[in-house]
């Protein structure tokens, strides 16, 4: 049984192929499930997180990374995820022997109207200490819904990661959802939105097609200086 804040025995699960068929990543499993009242554990890996809005696709985003259905809990009703979900992995890349650790953390969606002053106010505090305390953060990694135009509290996200060091990446999911002419207006629409620097990555991506998913690995094998 899973407990807030205690490590959960490790699973090995089935590695993602890449386009050429070798496995980018090795082995998935979930290692930390936090909690408002739990302590945040050390940070000893290199991390990166994932934030957006409630129902943006997180979690169905870490399941296809994967190339699983539910090694991240998914929820049609938003604002199922309230915990800081760590999830450990060995990355393999261009079919190397060599492994490299990392944690793929999905943070709680934000935005749910439905929730209560003081559940929210718990999360601002937890993610507030989240950004604070974690040294090995490389990137957060900011999911928006390619079909809508930012909301003020994705901008605000954007802006607060950007204080912190950790902006930079920008992930429009649901590219399924729209036309291929459409995506490039939309993608546009995105980076004006969010004032987008010049060096700042948006990668269009979608579960269903598993589009965008290398583009993500390979941004993470750069940030870990991995060729």
């Amino acid at each position: 049984m899973k407990k807030k804040g205690i490590e959960v025995p490790p699973a090995v699960y089935r590695p993602l192929l890449g386009e050429d068929g070798n496995s980018q990543i090795k082995d998935a499993v979930l290692q930390f499930v936090l909690g408002v009242t739990s302590a945040l554990p050390e940070s000893v890996l290199p991390e990166f997180a994932f934030a957006g809005k409630s129902n943006v696709g997180k979690s169905s985003l870490l399941n296809a990374l994967v190339n699983r259905k539910a090694l991240a809990r998914t929820s049609a009703q938003p604002g199922k995820t309230q915990t800081i979900n760590f999830y450990e992995l060995l990355l393999r890349i261009d079919g190397g022997e060599e492994r490299h650790p990392v944690h793929l953390v999905d943070l709680p969606g934000y935005g749910y109207a439905k929730v209560s002053k003081s559940i929210t106010a718990d999360w601002d505090r937890m993610m507030d200490d989240f950004f604070k305390q974690r040294k090995n953060l490389r990137r957060v990694v900011q999911l928006v819904d390619i079909r809508h135009e930012p909301s003020k509290l994705d901008l605000q996200m954007y802006e607060y990661l950007r204080s912190y060091g950790l902006d930079g990446l920008v992930c429009a999911t649901k590219a399924d959802k729209i036309s291929g002419n459409q995506k490039q207006k939309n993608l546009s629409v995105i980076r004006k939105s969010l004032n987008l620097g010049k060096d700042d990555k948006i990668v269009a991506v979608s579960t269903l097609k598993k589009t965008g998913h290398d583009v993500l690995l390979n941004y993470i094998a750069d940030e870990l200086g991995i060729e």
